[in-house]
């Protein structure tokens, strides 16, 4: 493919055998893994959802962003099949040399008409077999503790390079590859300054955040993103169990309602509120899964939940007010204490399927999950403002 793909654009991933001929005896390519749970997509078409050409980096000490070079996101979901049963249900990436592009108009189920060539066999690159890449999936502990996970997630510091959230190259991106809409990234230039100056520590902080509540009717807003919490940090925050089931109806409370169940420092047991989750307060949504374990970004380690978390369909984070990180394409899900969410409805037949990669209208973005000792801790993972939480 010698022009970027933009959103809309319709794909064939490639075959089996193709894809493992552009891969290293890692599985990997330009140090992104192809891995066993994509397997299922090769010769299935799909629309390009994002162009990936920057994603959140959570694997140092503070969350940063990282340029990807020819990636797109298609809406194919990791189902964790290969990665002993992570329920992160991470967006997929795939390098455009794994797909070619179909021409013409094409309908779901009509036969692909294929354009491009074979991908170029890379010098470096040996080829690889599938058993080859279930044996890269993890990696052993010669001490005889958990096994570290390799995945696409783990792996972003070395599939990606530098990126600045000043080089303003990535902003007008966004918006000609189709990722965003031109008003969402100067919605996002206009936060991030209002954002900055109400920190500056000039003393107009306090005056700007009640201005800011004052005339959000006028952009049907909720409060300030990043209102801090109405409990005293330290003290007991509350908890509810709904015993929600994939397929139920739920709406998500008010800002206001949640503000009251976090503490100053905007957790609730361990996991972080954050501004991220705001844009969704209000809406109804179906509950896509009840979380239990993901694979930690930083360490490669299963993390278990000490008690379950809620992802909703459709519901992902957005990027609007995360630091050095606006307009991330990376999708994640959030996750949501149950107490955060009230059921309005019974659950559908089924429910629905993660990773099917076709029933997620995934709108763009999501927060990370870390447990720590005693604490479990919700991390914020979009990219939205310049703002530092």
């Amino acid at each position: 493919m010698k022009e970027k793909l933009k959103v809309g654009d319709w794909v064939e991933v490639r075959s089996q055998e193709e894809i493992l001929a552009t891969l290293d005896a890692n599985g990997w390519l330009d140090g992104m893994p192809f891995m066993p749970e994509m397997l299922r997509f090769c010769g299935k078409k799909f629309q390009v959802h994002k162009r990936a050409h920057k994603t959140c980096d959570y694997s140092g000490p503070k969350p940063r962003s990282r340029r990807v070079d020819r990636t797109v996101h298609l809406k194919t979901h990791c189902d964790g099949s290969a990665h002993d049963g992570c329920q992160a249900g991470c967006l997929l990436y795939w390098k455009e040399e794994w797909l070619k592009p179909v021409s013409g108009e094409v309908s779901e189920g009509a036969a692909p008409k294929p354009a491009g060539q074979l991908p170029e066999r890379r010098e470096s690159n040996a080829g690889c077999t599938e058993p080859d890449l279930w044996a890269h999936t993890k990696v052993s502990d010669p001490n005889g503790g958990p096994p570290t996970y390799i995945c696409q997630t783990t792996q972003i510091p070395h599939a990606t390079g530098n990126l600045e959230w000043w080089d303003v190259r990535q902003y007008f991106e966004d918006y000609w590859s189709g990722n965003t809409s031109l008003a969402r990234v100067f919605n996002g230039l206009i936060y991030s300054i209002y954002y900055h100056l109400s920190e500056a520590g000039i003393g107009v902080g306090v005056p700007m955040r009640w201005l800011y509540d004052k005339l959000r009717f006028l952009w049907g807003g909720s409060k300030w993103p990043r209102t801090a919490g109405m409990i005293p940090d330290g003290s007991p925050t509350p908890t509810a169990k709904l015993n929600l089931q994939p397929g139920e109806l739920v709406r998500i409370k008010s800002h206001e309602e949640i503000l009251q169940t976090v503490s100053t420092t905007n957790k609730n047991r361990g996991m972080y509120w954050d501004a991220e989750l705001v844009p969704y307060c209000g809406g109804t949504y179906r509950v896509l899964d009840s979380v239990t374990k993901i694979i930690h970004e930083q360490t490669g380690k299963m993390q278990e939940m000490k008690s379950p978390c809620i992802i909703l369909d459709s519901v992902v984070c957005q990027a609007r007010y995360s630091a050095c990180r606006m307009l991330c394409p990376k999708g994640m899900y959030p996750y949501w204490r149950e107490i955060w969410l009230e059921r309005v409805g019974p659950a559908s037949d089924g429910g629905n399927s993660r990773g099917s990669g076709q029933e997620h209208a995934a709108a763009e973005g999501d927060i990370p999950f870390r447990e720590e000792g005693d604490r479990a801790e919700c991390v914020s993972q979009r990219p939205a403002s310049l703002a530092q939480k």
